[in-house]
């Protein structure tokens, strides 16, 4: 289900070339929208329908967890790093379709993998933060020996603060517009997060976020939308870790997704290259749904990397 491991600009259903025909409906506030846009959508609707009376994309692909194993090989990965397990999760949105039971499923997965590092990009909540109470103690039993590491989503900032204190009592380090390092001997890899970029006050501060990190240090970046590595490219980051996709939720055959949000509009699902051959983005499709209770062809997913350092 992930895109291949390439730059691939992916835009939503009004990309393409297509011209405004003026038998197409308008779409919202007036403007015309593409007879690809209109067709798309109007078989996202019947599919959806179709799919929720059947029950498999409601109570079926939505527990149909997808765990992506991925090896990634960078010259700049310090040797003491090298054979390290991250796992990544995304888009929980507790409260919207999941609870707590999902959450003990989710880490009985992250368990398993056995992670170095776990990281978290954003939207644990839908909409409210006593969601997440339930499961505070579930996350606070996930151990990694290099630490926990989250960022804010869009869905987070409602109750931000809130938020915060509790993943932080879960055990989660929250990086809003910083970074730690990680250290083995003399070696280190850096972990840096900025707060989510459809959210103006405070919004991402990359120099805040990357401007202390030594020339030449191995950085992971969480930054919950994935078309902010555009913005970012002249800064050292090897991996980003996105979300906010949930790899559209609904993908139709020969079309893909109809809907993808803004700031995931490019990068919409799995791993590309970005700019240099060395820096990778991945997006992940979330383990959670918002605004419609389904998944279609895009199952909710759990990441498993194990980074290597290359040789020669």
């Amino acid at each position: 289900m992930n895109e291949p491991a390439q730059n691939k600009s992916i835009t939503s259903a009004s990309g393409g070339g297509q011209g405004h025909l003026a038998d197409v409906p308008p779409g919202p506030g007036g403007r015309k929208i593409t007879r690809r846009q209109f067709l798309a959508r109007g078989a996202a609707a019947l599919i959806g329908a179709g799919l929720l009376t059947g029950g498999y994309s409601w109570q079926g692909e939505t527990r149909w967890l997808d765990i992506s194993r991925l090896t990634l090989d960078w010259k700049e990965l310090p040797a003491a790093f090298s054979g390290m397990k991250l796992v990544h999760f995304s888009d929980v949105h507790l409260g919207f379709n999941k609870d707590a039971g999902d959450v003990k499923r989710l880490i009985s997965h992250i368990r398993k993998a056995e992670p170095d590092l776990i990281c978290f990009s954003g939207d644990i909540v839908d909409s409210y933060p006593e969601d997440l109470e339930e499961s505070v103690p579930l996350f606070a039993g996930l151990t990694a020996p290099m630490g926990k590491y989250a960022v804010l989503g869009n869905h987070d900032y409602k109750h931000a603060e809130k938020l915060v204190g509790l993943l932080e009592a879960a055990g989660f380090r929250v990086l809003r517009n910083g970074h730690v390092l990680i250290r083995k001997g003399n070696e280190a890899i850096a972990v840096a997060g900025m707060e989510d970029y459809l959210i103006n006050s405070p919004g991402p501060d990359p120099k805040a976020a990357l401007g202390g990190i030594s020339p030449g240090t191995f950085t992971v970046l969480l930054m919950h939308e994935p078309d902010y590595a555009d913005f970012v490219q002249e800064y050292p980051i090897h991996l980003q870790l996105s979300g906010h996709s949930h790899g559209g939720q609904i993908r139709i055959p020969f079309i893909g997704a109809p809907f993808v949000p803004d700031g995931s509009v490019k990068y919409i699902s799995g791993l590309y290259t970005v700019g240099e051959p060395k820096r990778k983005l991945y997006v992940n499709r979330g383990f959670g749904e918002t605004y419609m209770p389904l998944r279609f062809m895009c199952r909710p997913e759990l990441t498993v990397f194990t980074l290597r350092r290359m040789e020669g």
